[in-house]
């Protein structure tokens, strides 16, 4: 797990006007400057898996549509903020990195589709694979069927002392969903590598209570790294440039 604590990691690759978040171009930028890069992955409507970070299209392409409506060769044509660069596949993402950095790879939460389904489907996508990966998610489910089929790779749970009632699909149970996640509930039976938190909301009993790998998300800002290095081994970063050490090549 050493990259996880010593290499920044480029939020959705090192995206800016030019080149829109978890794009190929982004990605290939992170690389290029020796950043770790961490993306997004979920579902097509036919069962690809795709880097995206919302579940819906509209802010970053202007389609009212929901990514798992989408067949892959439909999200094919879809062009991102206006440029050209497009969705890519998970499978595009590996060919073009091919090892260069070590990736960090967002499980999002597919609630219609069976858990055990999923994450075999991200399990075999990735084998194989020889660069450096980890996994994350929100969905300690997620992170409790990926430790099980490769217990070799790192895996980290996703958190957040800050959610809305929105972040849980309107949910009349938000309050204790939220509140389960801010304290990292299932931690105890997940087991996991590491953790992500928001770096605000650093440092929280649970955060201070866990003894593994600790990073912070979205880092903007030289000021936010220093905020943030209080309380995390490592940051998840945009829209600014961090410094990597000898140590971290």
């Amino acid at each position: 797990m050493k990259f996880l604590t010593e290499i920044p990691v480029a939020h959705r690759g090192l995206h800016d006007d030019r080149l829109p978040e978890n794009s190929l171009g982004a990605f290939l930028a992170a690389a290029n400057k020796g950043y770790a890069i961490e993306t997004d992955v979920r579902l097509t409507k036919d069962g690809a898996l795709v880097l995206f970070h919302d579940d819906n299209l509209s802010r970053m392409a202007g389609i009212e549509k929901k990514v798992s409506e989408c067949t892959a060769e439909q999200l094919s044509r879809v062009r991102l903020c206006g440029t050209d660069e497009r969705i890519p596949l998970l499978s595009e993402l590996l060919s073009a990195v091919c090892g260069r950095v070590p990736l960090l790879i967002e499980i999002k939460d597919m609630p219609k589709v069976k858990t055990k389904d999923f994450i075999k489907k991200v399990s075999d996508a990735l084998e194989g694979y020889r660069g450096e990966y980890a996994v994350q998610s929100f969905q300690p489910f997620y992170v409790k069927a990926f430790k099980k089929l490769r217990p070799e790779v790192p895996c980290g749970v996703l958190a957040t002392a800050v959610s809305n009632k929105g972040d849980f699909g309107n949910s009349p149970f938000w309050k204790i969903k939220a509140r389960m996640v801010k304290n990292m509930s299932f931690n105890r039976t997940v087991k996991p590598d590491f953790i992500s938190y928001y770096f605000a909301s650093y440092p929280q009993k649970s955060t201070e209570k866990f003894k593994g790998a600790k990073l912070a998300w979205t880092v903007r800002s030289p000021e936010e790294e220093a905020r943030a290095r209080q309380y995390a081994d490592n940051i998840i970063f945009e829209n600014f440039l961090p410094e990597i050490t000898k140590q971290t090549i």
